[in-house]
């Protein structure tokens, strides 16, 4: 089938490379002169193990393209994805559509013969709604279906999560537009994956429901590892405990320095302003967004306790800026609100990230930048890991602690053992450890 992906960002360029990937013809559709010029030369604008090759070897085979021709790519389609932004707005924590409605102006010009057209961007409940009408009020005679078709990809894992996947949510109560859908995804019924069809409105709902429940298992447990520093017992051990109950399973049950990301802050503001529209308070997601927001400063002293209150004028060395490993996004990630309260505190900052030190120039300021964790532990009062990378689960800690002016390690991933760490001679501090 013919596919026409707009938005060549995370979401589209990752969707648009798999479905391309199981024989359809997908363009890539940004108005990003740069962005597409450089996938164009086979260049990814985005870090996430396995893209660049998938993308390199579908364009290769004449499958994927890239345009900043939207009618033209709109016009052969018979299946046209909104893959657009859609971040807070400033002031009041909606939704931004503007993307979202921008694009269903221009395909209702471009559109040809029956097309439907599909919001993968997450979207609040009712917006589907809307694209219709924009398409219909401008294009009266335009045969079409508007249907929603949520993603629900791992950053880091997006290509295995694209083609194995739990689940894939069709929002549709049009036939046509269901054996189109059916016939886009039929690779992965060998897979056995399977496809759930309902309204489009719920599901524009589930999305929004099931990004708040994980930030919600989060956000519990790490209130449970407060708890448990306090009693003296430990939050791993609590995790476990819980999460073999089959009724609650052990995912998204890590303690740490609060949630980050494209989706998980945005979407829980999105859906309590929803909940508000509809007079309907979500008093749980209210809670998890606070307690969210206040865990990721107070991150900041947890290291100062580390150091006995005294960290003014003492040099800190942060481990990791993104707000997951495998990824380069920097978006709304535990390190840049930790970093600035030290920096609030007196601290001299030195950080190491793989791959994420350049996007993060945008966000942190007066933060010198390492080669490596050795580098970046050179003169340091204090060691944080904030992001879980691999490569800072096996660290040579002879050496760190030659380079270090204190052997203190703030661990807030619950990485290593506080036994071990003693044994190096290293003071611990963990999350939830009493």
């Amino acid at each position: 089938m013919r596919v026409a992906m707009i938005g060549s960002g995370y979401v589209g360029l990752v969707s648009g490379a798999c479905f391309a990937d199981f024989g359809h013809e997908v363009t890539c559709v940004d108005k990003d002169k740069s962005k597409i010029d450089a996938l164009n030369n086979g260049q990814v604008p985005i870090y996430e193990p396995g893209l660049t090759e998938l993308v390199a070897a579908n364009a290769k085979a004449g499958r994927l393209k890239f345009t900043l021709d939207l009618a033209a790519a709109v016009k052969q389609a018979d299946a046209v994805f909104i893959a657009v932004g859609t971040p807070s707005r400033r002031g009041d924590g909606h939704a931004d559509l503007s993307f979202v409605y921008d694009a269903a102006k221009e395909i209702a010009v471009a559109v040809d013969g029956f097309t439907v057209v599909v919001t993968k961007s997450t979207v609040p409940v009712g917006t589907g709604d809307e694209v219709e009408r924009i398409i219909r009020e401008a294009r009266p005679d335009a045969a079409f279906a508007v249907v929603s078709n949520p993603e629900f990809l791992r950053e880091g894992a997006a290509i295995q999560d694209f083609k194995h996947p739990d689940r894939i949510v069709v929002g549709s109560d049009d036939d046509k537009a269901r054996e189109v859908m059916t016939e886009l995804y039929r690779p992965l019924y060998l897979n056995r994956s399977p496809i759930m069809f309902t309204g489009r409105r719920t599901a524009e709902l589930i999305k929004y429901a099931a990004n708040a429940f994980l930030a919600t298992k989060i956000t519990f447990i790490n209130e449970i590892a407060d708890l448990a520093e306090k009693a003296g017992a430990d939050v791993q051990e609590i995790a476990r405990g819980i999460g073999l109950d089959n009724r609650i399973g052990s995912k998204f049950l890590h303690a740490g320095p609060g949630y980050g990301g494209s989706c998980f802050p945005k979407d829980t503001l999105a859906l309590l302003k929803t909940g508000q529209d509809h007079e309907t308070p979500l008093r749980i997601v209210e809670a998890v967004v606070a307690v969210n927001d206040a865990r990721k400063r107070a991150m900041a002293r947890k290291v100062s306790h580390a150091l006995n209150g005294d960290i003014r004028g003492k040099t800190v060395a942060v481990l990791g800026l993104t707000f997951k490993p495998n990824t380069d996004d920097m978006r709304e990630a535990p390190s840049i609100p930790l970093i600035a309260a030290l920096q609030d505190m007196g601290a001299q900052v030195r950080a190491y990230d793989p791959v994420g030190m350049e996007q993060s120039r945008e966000f942190l300021k007066n933060v010198t930048y390492c080669k490596d964790a050795y580098e970046c532990a050179q003169g340091a009062s204090a060691l944080v890991i904030v992001t879980e990378w691999e490569q800072f689960r096996a660290l040579d800690f002879a050496r760190l602690k030659g380079a270090m002016v204190k052997p203190v390690l703030v661990d807030l991933r619950n990485i290593y053992r506080p036994d071990e760490l003693a044994r190096h001679g290293f003071a611990y501090e963990g999350v939830g450890r009493g």
